[in-house]
């Protein structure tokens, strides 16, 4: 998001103090327009929310894809292109993740991807590469899953985010192994286990964990 949540609410409880104590309303569709962009804040972060119990119980919320894209039509109106790019890729997430629905997903992973590189949110980017990634390796084009997984690596290395890294490069082993490389998909598993362990990201050692085993590498 370009902009915080109490950054929003606070602008717009002056902007409302300036028009009633102030006289002057001038500012008041700014206001508006702050608290649209706080509604999509909202709708985001509680589809997020219902994804992580997604993950948990791996039963699928209803609700969790019309918050999303109730978030990203709202961004939209206010020309909020990092909000809406965000977005969209969780609206993509849930028909590739949840509904196993590739085709549906590719539009919205597609303008996600125009929308974040754009803003320079390079964090979306990330993210959007790593499920464009799972599409190509399911599709069976193992060399350009690569890429774009490396390039969301890339990317997430320079950002200093470290269990996203480690996630990554679970997929990387996975592509590793599927080329008969074992030795370089084991040492990437190790990679990702002393990245996961040392940011304390524990439901990443449980991926890393899952993978030696289903890669045979324990």
């Amino acid at each position: 998001m370009a902009e915080g949540f109490d950054v929003r609410l606070t602008r717009a409880r002056e902007r409302y103090e300036q028009a009633v104590f102030g006289g002057d309303g001038t500012s008041l569709d700014e206001a508006e327009r702050d608290l649209v962009a706080v509604e999509a804040d909202t709708a985001l972060a509680r589809g997020r929310l219902l994804h992580a119990r997604f993950l948990e119980t791996g039963v699928e919320d209803a609700a969790e894809l019309s918050l999303f894209e109730r978030a990203a039509q709202l961004y939209r109106e206010v020309g909020d292109a990092r909000g809406e790019g965000e977005a969209l890729f969780w609206v993509g997430t849930v028909h590739q993740v949840i509904r196993q629905d590739q085709a549906a997903a590719d539009p919205a992973f597609a303008r996600a991807r125009e929308l974040a590189t754009e803003a320079g949110d390079e964090l979306t980017l990330s993210y959007v590469l790593r499920h464009l990634c799972f599409g190509e390796q399911a599709a069976g084009r193992v060399e350009a899953a690569r890429e774009l997984l490396e390039e969301s690596t890339r990317l997430r290395r320079k950002l200093s985010f470290t269990p996203g890294v480690a996630a990554n490069l679970i997929g990387l082993a996975d592509l590793a192994a599927s080329d008969g490389d074992r030795d370089a998909a084991r040492d990437l598993l190790d990679e990702a286990t002393s990245l996961a362990t040392g940011s304390g990201a524990y439901g990443i050692v449980r991926w890393i964990d899952e993978a030696r085993d289903e890669l045979k590498l324990a």
